[in-house]
């Protein structure tokens, strides 16, 4: 079983065309890579003790760094670039004085930024709920935001976005399911003019209460996501699902106390080498070997 986990590993290398990678000496914002006992990333730069940091991802080379902070009860989108072999100052590159945009995640090309926003489908008016978002690279900028579409997206909401190396979007609602409320998981196979209908993901992931920051590796061989369930640490913990041969979900497990917390934990996002694992706790973001996934196969 442990080979199957480090061959989809070793898959991330392979999700884009050659590309150099930094230095080990600047990688991942020049901090000191942590070892299976989770730890806080990049404190003072990224994590801040007066902000509230969530939802982060890495590009393909390892160069741009995306992450959301909320400011208030706003919720905007930063970036810190590498820059030869140092790293930029954080930059703002969706926010608003009204409307959030959070829950960040690049396209296996890193064309594309997906992200979640309870802005209206002409960004004026009042709130609505939140639905999945990108924004496209443009030459040294991005576009303008444009909606994921009906396939995607309900009357209700829709959260966290991560997908796979063909493109198949993971994310939760609590729309697109059987009417009764509940946040469940789906995914929505790519295609040339956008996504498929959504599809809910079996009762070995979904149960009948909260699941969702769903993180799935690029070749579907696990998910990692959110829910708050009796079995739970805390408030909100982290579970992991492997895919079985037929193509089966086993049951989705708790990742125990190392990562959990009588707090929330959420936001999961593994690099695209296969190294790190990121996430979300105790209002900063957290880094580990991600060799404590393949623990629970």
């Amino acid at each position: 079983m442990r080979s199957i986990f480090f061959i989809s590993l070793l898959f991330y290398s392979f999700l884009s065309p050659a590309q150099s990678s930094p230095p080990k000496a600047v990688q991942y914002l020049n901090q000191e890579p942590p070892g299976t006992t989770p730890k806080v990333f990049a404190p003072d730069v990224v994590s801040l003790k007066s902000d509230y940091e969530f939802g982060s991802v890495f590009s393909n080379s390892g160069n741009e760094f995306y992450y959301a902070v909320n400011v208030g009860p706003i919720a905007e989108i930063r970036s810190i670039v590498r820059q030869g072999n140092a790293w930029s100052t954080p930059k703002t590159i969706l926010t608003s004085d009204k409307y959030s945009h959070n829950d960040p995640f690049l396209s296996p090309d890193d064309k594309r930024l997906y992200f979640i926003s309870d802005r209206p489908m002409d960004g004026k008016g009042d709130k609505k709920d939140y639905d999945i978002w990108y924004i496209e690279k443009n030459g040294n900028g991005w576009s303008v935001p444009k909606n994921a579409g009906p396939s995607i997206n309900s009357d209700q909401n829709e959260y966290y976005v991560s997908l796979t190396g063909t493109g198949t979007m993971y994310y939760s609602s609590n729309g697109k399911g059987d009417g009764n409320g509940n946040y469940d998981i789906f995914s929505a196979k790519a295609t040339k003019a956008g996504f498929q209908d959504a599809v809910r993901q079996s009762d070995r992931i979904n149960t009948s209460s909260y699941e969702a920051d769903v993180f799935v590796a690029p070749d579907e061989s696990y998910l990692v996501f959110c829910a708050e369930r009796p079995d739970g640490q805390g408030s909100g913990d982290l579970y992991v699902s492997f895919r079985n041969a037929d193509g089966t979900w086993t049951k989705a497990k708790n990742m125990g106390a190392t990562l959990n917390t009588k707090g929330n934990e959420l936001c999961p996002f593994v690099t695209r080498d296969g190294k790190y694992f990121f996430y979300t706790s105790n209002q900063d973001i957290y880094w580990v070997d991600a060799k404590v996934i393949g623990q629970f196969k």
